[in-house]
């Protein structure tokens, strides 16, 4: 029998859990919210709340050592995207971008030069864009999307 999917939630900063909720009733597939803080989940069996340490990098160190083929990694952090597509997972961003082998590279790379053009503007910045609701349609549909290609290959 084919492993069942799970959706892997790297909950700090989620902007996107009430959707990834719905799909996975859609589908019947179980939730592990991860996160070092208390955090609350819909009461139902399907999803768990997973606490870590809150030391650095715990909540990213589960999932990516849970994360597999039949993951479904939700996360804005690009290194544990990196870590969680290296084990198999899909991964997908809160935007609904996926990451994947050919665009990880890239997004590594801009991270960096990101970071450093920050480093050397004196604490000017402005952050990423604000969240919207274009994002969070994008998100459903990705998710969507995912959920239904990972249930035809268990089929």
């Amino acid at each position: 029998m084919t492993e069942p999917v799970t959706i892997l939630v790297d909950a700090d900063a989620c902007p996107v859990k009430a959707e990834i909720y719905k799909v996975a009733q859609r589908y019947g597939v179980p939730v592990k919210v991860v996160t070092n803080s208390p955090f609350r989940v819909p009461n139902d069996a399907m999803f768990e709340l997973v606490m870590v340490s809150d030391a650095f990098d715990a909540a990213d160190d589960w999932i990516a050592e849970h994360s597999g083929p039949r993951s479904v990694v939700v996360t804005g952090d690009i290194l544990l995207a990196d870590r969680c597509i290296k084990a198999g997972a899909t991964v997908l961003a809160h935007n609904g971008k996926p990451f994947d082998a050919a665009s990880i590279g890239s997004a590594i790379a801009t991270r960096a030069i990101m970071a450093d053009l920050r480093a050397g503007m004196d604490g000017v910045g402005g952050g990423p864009a604000p969240f919207s609701k274009a994002d969070r349609s994008r998100f459903l549909q990705s998710l969507d999307r995912v959920m239904v290609v990972l249930s035809r290959k268990a089929g």
